[in-house]
């Protein structure tokens, strides 16, 4: 059985220190959800709260539209996974995911039954009678996904379960993390601060930001299509390009940013329109920038925006690409990443055309973070 997850207007205060300040989500039921942002943002906070390990200082959590603010966590159609994974080192692996099931007063041939099956689930069935100690750490956190799994959870809650496993092993453990989660159908939240496990592994990302959501959406919704300077940087690399809406008509608007003046189609103003006069930031991805011609035309589909050119000042291979540092013609103090194809020849001093698909670039409002003014006087 999996469940809706209602948060309304939920709010933590610890002393003087907002960790939640009027959170707001709804989760589908059978929905991967993963809560992204850096320490200290209030996703460990929130998902404790929906574990009722913490009481919200105001709102309240619902599951299938049943109050669960105030419910105890044994009571709850929720199990938690934390990172340490917390086995018991003196049993089994069978007994240790059947130890929910004898809790709730289950048979021992049908406990031991249903360990099995769960253990079979995360491919561990062959070494039930095994201890934790003689298992890897990839092992050791499946045998913790069977053993949360077992109890049939409606919401299973993920508190950063891979962070103490390396990249490679961390990469396995995503494809299989979400493979189980599609094929049992159970609602999933999952903590991180990894940007790439995010985009990995969630149906939909919600970012947050000291206490409060910043953005939330499909994986490439929140990457291509960021609606707040903090998502737009924090999920992955970004150029900022300061500037000033000029004027705003049906279908684009005109802005004069560090590169020039550009024309953009209304739909780069991904966190709604900006008024003439105002401050804006125009955001590039590395891999949006084209080295080239330009092509003229209005804004759409298709059509490149010139912006300018720049100077290599550092080029490294990546193996996927060449990384490459530009010291733009119209503004030398600002500093701009691009992702060249690996078979560019890329050369410190060498000058490139740069363009980019109008409909690739994001204005947001306001100044880059860190910067008191933008953009030229008109």
């Amino acid at each position: 059985m999996t469940s809706a997850v209602s948060i309304e207007n939920v709010s933590r205060q610890f002393a003087d220190f907002t960790a939640l300040g009027g959170v707001s989500l709804d989760i589908a039921a059978g929905e991967f959800i993963v809560l992204l942002g850096p320490s200290g943002c209030g996703k460990t906070t929130l998902l404790s709260i929906l574990g009722g390990f913490l009481a919200p200082s105001g709102g309240r959590v619902l599951v299938d539209g049943k109050d669960m603010t105030h419910v105890a966590p044994a009571r709850r159609p929720t199990t938690t996974i934390f990172q340490d994974y917390a086995l018991f080192p003196h049993m089994t692996l069978a007994d240790n995911v059947g130890f929910g099931l004898r809790m709730r007063g289950m048979g021992k041939t049908a406990r031991r039954e249903k360990a099995l099956s769960f253990l079979d689930l995360v491919g561990l069935r062959a070494s039930a009678g095994k201890k934790p100690h003689a298992l890897s750490g990839g092992q050791r956190q499946r045998v913790a996904l069977a053993r949360a799994l077992a109890v049939d959870p409606e919401v299973l809650l993920l508190d950063e379960p891979l962070g103490a496993l390396d990249l490679k092993l961390r990469r396995q453990m995503q494809d299989e993390l979400k493979a189980i989660q599609k094929r049992i159908g159970t609602t999933f939240v999952h903590v991180t601060h990894d940007q790439e496990e995010a985009m990995a592994i969630a149906d939909r990302i919600v970012v947050m930001n000291r206490g409060k959501i910043e953005d939330v959406g499909a994986p490439e919704a929140v990457y291509m299509r960021p609606r707040s300077l903090f998502s737009a940087g924090f999920m992955g690399e970004v150029n900022m390009i300061p500037g000033r809406v000029l004027e705003s008509a049906a279908g684009h608007a005109r802005a004069e940013t560090a590169l020039g003046i550009v024309s953009l189609p209304q739909s780069a103003f991904t966190a709604g329109p900006v008024l003439p006069g105002h401050p804006v930031t125009l955001c590039v991805r590395p891999e949006q920038f084209r080295a080239g011609e330009m092509r003229g035309g209005e804004p759409g589909e298709g059509v490149r925006l010139s912006l300018g050119s720049g100077v290599i000042t550092d080029a490294a291979f990546f193996g996927t690409h060449h990384r490459v540092h530009l010291s733009p013609a119209a503004s030398p103090g600002l500093s701009l990443v691009a992702h060249l194809p690996q078979s560019s020849r890329p050369v410190v001093g060498d000058r490139l055309a740069l363009a980019t698909e109008a409909t690739g670039v994001v204005a947001l409002p306001g100044h880059p973070p860190g910067t008191a003014e933008t953009g030229k006087t008109a």
